[in-house]
């Protein structure tokens, strides 16, 4: 892809589609929930601390350089709004735009991970489904649009990247690990589905909190 976008505009970018996906009916959005989206401790990595010059310079760019945001005017509201552009670019499935959603705010991840984060964006149904909508991106007629990354050791599963701010850095790994790595990395797995019941708690309170700085911004 000719496309590259900086880590500001990736964040801001996928902070429009995932609003768009999980709480649509408090989308487009002002430029103060966006910086709120952008500065979210959950479902972020990392996590930034985003001023609001710095997000709408990543809107300036997305808008102007990339044709990847659109302002718009909403009824009832005195202040303008924010949305995503991509669908008028690339024919993605709501599936593969919540994978590629889920890359843009967390980065690199296995399907496995995929396929929990993707889910609350849109059903998926196992790890191997993931890995078959990554398929269909990284051998799309307009793409490749990820890749997948060398098996980091004492890991079972390879993680995949997306490709929208260039080729991703790929370090040198090591042999093999003993095996006992592998029960480790199982033990890993089973603390990240309990880290993940919490994000989804969290998730709720992001939604009342979206909420309320939309309703807070249409009377500024």
């Amino acid at each position: 892809m000719e496309l590259e976008l900086n880590p500001v505009e990736e964040r801001v970018l996928g902070c429009l589609i995932e609003k768009e996906m999980a709480t649509p009916e408090y989308y487009p959005l002002t430029l103060n929930a966006l910086v709120n989206a952008c500065n979210q401790k959950n479902n972020r990595h990392p996590v930034m601390s985003l001023d609001e010059a710095t997000v709408e310079s990543a809107l300036y760019s997305l808008r102007t350089n990339h044709q990847l945001a659109v302002e718009v005017s909403v009824a009832g509201s005195r202040v303008p709004k924010y949305r995503h552009n991509m669908t008028a670019h690339w024919n993605f499935s709501p599936a593969q735009t919540a994978i590629l959603c889920e890359l843009f705010i967390r980065g690199p991840q296995t399907p496995g991970n995929l396929r929990t984060h993707a889910s609350r964006l849109h059903p998926i149904v196992d790890s191997t489904e993931a890995e078959e909508i990554l398929q269909g991106l990284q051998n799309h007629e307009q793409g490749p649009f990820v890749v997948q990354l060398p098996r980091e050791n004492g890991k079972r599963e390879c993680r995949w990247a997306h490709l929208f701010a260039g080729e991703p850095e790929i370090l040198e790994t090591q042999g093999e690990l003993p095996l006992v790595i592998e029960t480790v990395s199982k033990d890993t797995e089973r603390i990240e589905a309990l880290e993940n019941e919490v994000t989804k708690l969290r998730e709720e309170l992001d939604t009342l909190r979206t909420a309320f700085e939309t309703f807070k911004a249409d009377f500024e």
